[in-house]
């Protein structure tokens, strides 16, 4: 994912509109058309009791449209967007409820199904800056050399501090083929350095396994939730069941979320009865979202990795596990990512990803803007690469201990005690 509030889809967690809810906003739609409701109009006019507000905003248009001396410089689509945009964040449900520019919205919807096209990072915004949260296994960012907590300080020799995200994802996306420059500073040391990307299409990984070296664990590895997650894992467990493994850890490091769905179909992997999550709505009415039957590893032991960085869905299946006590959090306190969002699209092609319900563990604790807390706290720098499968499978036991993913090596030595009392 390109980047931001966006095709990080970052850090948030889609539920494309339910068929109900399409069904009776066309009935409202149908309304308006035929009957022409005075002050209300969901989509082309003003709402009741805000003429005023609207009044200034077309006051303020108009001033800048009229008197602006810099001619050139007045576009008025940007203007729209950067006043929907200002209008998101003033609900300070930072990278989540968000506005998407029709490109956006279009490499959202492919970071769903699992595709993308583009470099493959992705952002969020800290203290005005746009920071990398992580490159996507095997995109050209990563071969690049794109690390996690990366300030981008330009794109394309020019200067993006200060902007949205939004923006910067914007000079940064594009065709494949095409290259963009980008200049990153580390946060620690100040150090800058320019690197080359060349933009490309990009199939996510949904799930990666391997066997840890010298032992009967499995590690699974879940980069994002696009389609076909669930299913994806269901058949990998049954291969780790199949190869006599007797535990597994978890890995949602750095993993930003995607299809709600496909969270509620992970976690159902692991748990054979209850509830995955609770969701609650503007009026308080709570809905649970249970557990799907057939689960794959509904008696394996597990470890869960989280960091500050697992956001959305990776918070819903690492609170669905911890409650039900099938499997200890090991890492650090996720991102808090605790809101369901629903697309809206606008008239143009851009949306509205509108966060409409909020999430709740299977015990009813909140993680909106809390994130969820390990069971054991294991604080990694984010300067050091976590080990994947992918590496893994090329790997001594003493390599694997000798490496400086901390986090892994507690989930390694917790599971084989466990397995040594057995």
């Amino acid at each position: 994912m390109e980047a931001d509030k966006q095709e990080k889809l970052t850090l948030l967690s889609f539920r494309w509109p339910r068929p109900a809810f399409i069904v009776a906003l066309g009935m409202v739609i149908a309304l308006l058309a035929g009957v022409g409701v005075d002050r209300y109009v969901l989509f082309n006019g003003i709402p009741s009791g805000s003429s005023d507000d609207f009044r200034m905003m077309a006051q303020a248009w108009n001033l800048i449209d009229h008197y602006y001396v810099d001619r050139q410089a007045i576009n008025h689509q940007a203007m729209t967007y950067a006043a929907i945009s200002a209008m998101t964040d003033s609900l300070g449900d930072t990278n989540h409820t968000t506005f998407l520019s029709r490109t956006q919205a279009k490499m959202a919807g492919s970071a769903v199904r699992g595709k993308l096209v583009g470099i493959g990072i992705e952002i969020q915004s800290k203290d005005h800056q746009a920071v990398v949260v992580a490159p996507i296994d095997g995109s050209p960012a990563e071969m690049a050399g794109v690390r996690p907590g990366d300030v981008i300080v330009q794109v394309n020799k020019q200067s993006v501090t200060g902007m949205s995200l939004g923006q910067v994802s914007s000079r940064i996306s594009g065709e494949a083929g095409g290259h963009v420059q980008l200049t990153v500073m580390n946060p620690r040391d100040k150090h800058m350095r320019d690197i080359n990307i060349e933009r490309a299409s990009i199939k996510l990984n949904n799930v990666s396994w391997s066997r840890l070296p010298g032992t009967d664990i499995a590690h699974v590895q879940i980069a994002i939730f696009s389609d076909g997650v669930g299913a994806d894992l269901h058949k990998e467990l049954l291969e780790i069941k199949k190869a006599g493994l007797q535990s597994i850890i978890l890995d949602l490091r750095n993993n930003p979320g995607g299809a709600l769905d496909e969270a509620v179909a992970t976690a159902s992997q692991f748990l054979a009865s209850g509830n995955v999550l609770w969701e609650k709505d503007a009026t308080e009415k709570m809905t649970p979202l249970p557990v799907q039957a057939g689960g794959a590893a509904t008696d394996l032991a597990v470890a869960i990795l989280v960091n500050n960085n697992s956001a959305s869905d990776s918070e819903i299946v690492a609170g669905a596990l911890h409650d039900a006590k099938r499997g200890v959090l090991i890492g650090e306190t996720t991102f808090g990512t605790g809101t369901v969002l629903t697309e809206f699209q606008l008239s143009d092609g851009s949306a509205l990803l509108l966060a409409v319900e909020e999430w709740l563990t299977p015990d009813k604790r909140s993680f909106w803007h809390r994130g969820i807390q390990p069971d054991l706290r294991v604080p990694m720098s984010p300067e050091i690469e976590p080990l994947r499968p992918s590496l893994e499978r090329d790997m001594t036991a003493a390599q694997i201990q000798s490496s400086p993913d901390i986090q892994l090596k507690r989930a390694i030595a917790l599971l084989s005690s466990r397995q040594a009392k057995k």
